[in-house]
This record gives structure tokens, C-alpha cells and sequence, in this order.
């Protein structure tokens, strides 16, 4: 279906360094960057320029218009979000989506990651030094940093500091005109190392979608369309929060499959029980 045919990487970010590998592993295909098309027109991280959608929106319209831009039929890209974990609302994380759209067949598959492996952050900072112990918790230098007036200001921002010279020039600079420096972690993809593990991991779950065939009529992107929970504990035999199946759905020919305990376990431990360990 793909062999042969040229994907396009919709990305301005650098990606195509984690993507390009993946996808000539998995299918006899050339990889393409989009270079007429700037993504940062849908959005940006620091807020110049405001996303107006929900991030699977903003992906696919990206995604959509780099292909118009390009004149591509096949293409990839991503979109990053952070803030509080969807769980643990005391931890920020990273959740990235990916999108694999083919006009030719008429096929579009997304996937997801959330990781707790992020360096996001940002806070008004007192001093250099202060400054300087915000850089160490961030992993400065090779994360880079970005600088502003305070976390509202649109300009002047200072992007992609990753030395000390650079930081102490554009604190400098804001220190004396503003008084206030408000410093974050620069979250693009190519400025960011912790982020572009995340990226992988979703590409990584993108391609074993595209892999996946429904088992009655092949089409591809046969993916779990429901998660039943209620896994027994293996103390008093109660239904837990755990995962007891997937729901498997086709996308063309709505074909349904359960596959019971994809965790390999049968029994759920009593400490994750809400009788036994309440």
C-alpha cells in the first residue's frame, strides 16, 4: 500500500531525526520534510501566536495543510501538550499525538503518549543564581531555556539559550529594562532531548497501528476502540480498577474482537483493590 511512495513530515521542529528511521525501517518508503509550510502558524508553545483548537484538531490541521502546501497524498506529523498528568495532577506531563494520513486510500490513524519524563516548568526567577538553579533542574545546557518579562509577555522572548553567555545576556537585558524575568523550559522538539524520547514512543505506537490489520477485511488500523476494566483481585475476587480487555474495532467494516487480560495477568494484586486495600 505504501511501498514505493514518498511520506511527508510535517514538521518544522526537527522531528524528521526520530521519524525518518522509523518509517524506512517499517515500509519501503522516502521520507520528505515539508519546507512550505510553517506549523507555527496553527500555534506556538510561548503564545505569540494562540492555538484556537484542541490539540487533535490542531494535529490534523497541520497535518492537512502541509500535504495541500506540498501536493502530498501521504503524510505524518505531531503535536505536543503539557501541563497537569491526567492522573497524578501534582506531576506535569508530556502528551504527545501523531497522525498518519493517506488521501490516496482514504486512511487516517492517530495515536498517543503520555509521559511523565519532562523537564517542563517555569517561574518568575529572583536572581541570576536563582536563574541559574532553575537552568539545573531543567538539565541546561542541553535543554534550552527561554526568557521573558513575565509568562504573559509575547516580547520580547528570548528562545533557544543554551549557553551561559546567551543567558546571562538576555537576563540581563530584562532584569534592567522590565525588573522581572520570568524563565521556562523552550518545549520544541529539536531544543528539547526529553521531549523527543516521548516522540519516538508515539511514533513507535503510530506505526504498530498502521501494522495492525483487522482480522475480516485487512484494512489497517484495526485498534482498541474500548477498555474494560474490572480485572479480579486475586484476594477477594472483587472487580478492580485494573484492565480485564480491549475492545478491537475496524474503522471500515466495523468488525469486533475482545482480547481479554492484554496484560498477561489474570488476577489483580489486592493492594490495587478497593475492598482489600481501601
Amino acid at each position: 500500500m505504501f511501498d514505493q511512495r514518498t511520506l511527508l513530515i510535517v514538521t518544522k521542529h526537527q522531528k524528521e531525526k526520530i521519524i525518518t528511521p522509523l518509517f524506512k525501517k517499517a515500509f519501503n518508503i522516502t521520507c520528505k520534510v515539508s519546507s512550505d509550510f510553517d506549523t507555527d502558524l496553527l500555534g506556538t508553545f510561548t503564545g505569540e501566536i494562540e492555538r484556537t483548537d484542541n490539540p487533535y484538531s490542531t494535529l490534523r490541521n497541520k497535518c492537512l495543510q502541509g500535504m495541500k502546501a506540498e501536493n502530498s497524498d501521504l503524510a505524518v506529523a505531531s503535536e505536543g501538550s503539557f501541563g497537569p498528568h491526567p492522573q497524578l495532577y501534582f506531576a506535569p506531563a508530556d502528551h504527545e499525538i501523531a497522525i498518519f494520513i493517506d488521501l490516496k486510500n482514504n486512511i487516517e490513524i492517530a495515536a498517543s503518549e503520555t509521559s511523565m519524563k519532562t523537564n517542563f516548568n517555569g517561574r518568575l526567577v529572583k536572581s541570576f543564581n536563582d536563574l541559574l538553579s532553575f537552568a539545573e533542574e531543567c538539565n541546561f545546557p542541553s535543554h534550552a531555556i527561554i526568557l521573558r518579562k513575565d509568562q504573559q509577555c509575547k516580547a520580547p522572548i528570548f528562545k533557544g539559550i543554551t549557553t551561559i553567555e546567551s543567558l546571562n545576556k538576555a537576563y540581563e537585558f530584562l532584569i534592567q529594562k522590565y525588573n522581572s524575568v520570568f524563565a521556562e523550559t523552550d518545549m520544541r522538539a529539536m531544543y528539547n532531548p526529553s521531549r523527543m524520547l516521548v516522540i519516538e514512543k508515539v511514533f513507535k505506537n503510530l506505526i504498530k497501528k498502521i501494522n495492525s490489520c483487522c482480522p475480516q477485511c485487512k484494512t489497517i488500523g484495526f485498534d482498541i476502540m474500548e477498555v474494560k476494566k474490572g480485572l479480579p483481585c486475586m484476594n477477594c475476587g472483587f472487580k478492580t480498577k485494573s484492565v480485564l480487555a480491549n475492545n478491537y474495532q475496524c474503522k471500515k467494516c466495523n468488525y469486533l474482537e475482545e482480547r481479554r487480560h492484554p496484560n498477561g495477568i489474570f488476577f489483580e494484586d489486592p493492594m490495587y483493590c478497593d475492598i482489600c486495600n481501601p
